[in-house]
């Protein structure tokens, strides 16, 4: 097996932080892997942020160091430093997202209408927590609460407990049963009910 370069090592270390950031954010969220392309270029992105932050924590260490020494600044403590701010940065980033802030806080200045989360059907079924009727397209109608739904229509599966099944202008009640997985290619369209007036 060839040995890697000095030079690429380097590169690779460099750009860590912006992998590891990519990382965690796509491994806590909703949203899809962008293409390779996409990626190296969010990577790079996100890198020069935490080259930016692991900085600003060096001077804050120096300023800090002429009341409390704990030792040098080395380039170990630089890349302890950005993989752990990677760390924490893709955390922050991915609970941003996931509970719509940045988006929210533009919305306010009128700047977008857009949300956080990776599509529409996500966003609807994260912000409208109630029992849905799922309209299947063999004309079955089950109504539950959706515990588990997919990211985007057309792929993944609806996990409904407390459910019931309307199927021929029969009803069964499925309330003995844990829960029911459905298929999101066999659903037709979603049905949200009401909420209950207090």
């Amino acid at each position: 097996m060839p040995e890697l370069s000095k030079d690429l090592v380097a590169l690779l270390q460099y750009l860590a932080p912006g992998f590891i950031v990519a990382w965690v954010f796509f491994g806590l969220t909703s949203h899809n892997k962008p293409s390779q392309f996409e990626r190296v270029a969010q990577a790079l992105i996100f890198t020069v942020v935490i080259q930016l932050l692991v900085r600003l924590e060096e001077f804050v260490a120096g300023a800090l160091g002429k009341w409390i020494v704990l030792g040098r600044w080395t380039d170990t403590s630089t890349l302890a430093a950005a993989l752990l701010t990677a760390l924490v940065f893709g955390i922050v980033l991915s609970a941003c997202a996931n509970a719509d802030t940045l988006h929210g806080l533009v919305r306010k200045f009128g700047l977008t209408s857009r949300t956080s989360h990776p599509c529409e059907w996500f966003g609807i079924f994260k912000d409208y927590p109630r029992f849905v009727v799922l309209q299947q397209k063999d004309g079955t109608r089950i109504f539950g609460w959706p515990k588990v739904w997919p990211s985007e229509p057309g792929s993944g599966h609806f996990f409904l407990t407390s459910a019931s099944k309307t199927a021929d202008g029969e009803e069964q009640d499925l309330q003995h049963l844990e829960g029911i997985l459905i298929d999101a290619k066999d659903v037709a369209w979603v049905e949200f009910a009401k909420q209950p007036e207090e």
